[in-house]
């Protein structure tokens, strides 16, 4: 399926929107040598529109294991549940991050469902995190996404 066109207009309010980072791992846009994308909430296979209370900002790792779920398992309770909308929830209503700053960990069913989902834990993101934590770039604060 074709990508639908969303304006450059369009997409420099979904990046000011996400404050310039994903809005599931919330790793920076500038963190990262490759394009962040706009991505669907509610997919267009699913009925979702192209408008702007459906788009959010992700980073292709995000993206890609997300695709067209809007639903996971939550490996706590085993139901399954709605994945984390960054546009309508609170990131720090739904996660935490570890003691060392590097993992994130789901504190509802939505966000236990969404770290699984989208494989916010990989070991490819722990060696990036460590090194962003040690440079004091991260993790980013409430105060800092102003939700």
């Amino acid at each position: 399926m074709a990508s639908t066109y969303i304006s450059p207009e369009l997409k420099q309010l979904i990046f000011a929107d996400a404050g310039y980072r994903c809005g599931y791992c919330l790793t920076p846009a500038s963190f990262l040598p490759v394009r962040f994308e706009i991505e669907h909430i509610i997919p267009e296979s699913a009925g979702g529109k192209t408008a702007r209370e459906n788009l959010w900002l992700s980073c292709p790792s995000c993206n890609s294991f997300k695709g067209v779920k809007v639903e996971a398992i939550d490996p706590d309770t085993q139901k399954i549940v709605p994945l984390f909308n960054p546009r309508r929830q609170s990131w720090f209503e739904h996660f935490t991050w570890s003691i060392d700053d590097t993992r994130i960990i789901g504190s509802t069913a939505n966000g236990r469902a969404t770290v699984e989902a989208l494989k916010l834990n990989h070991s490819w993101w722990h060696s990036c995190r460590s090194e962003w934590v040690l440079r004091g770039d991260f993790p980013p604060k409430r105060d800092d996404l102003n939700t």
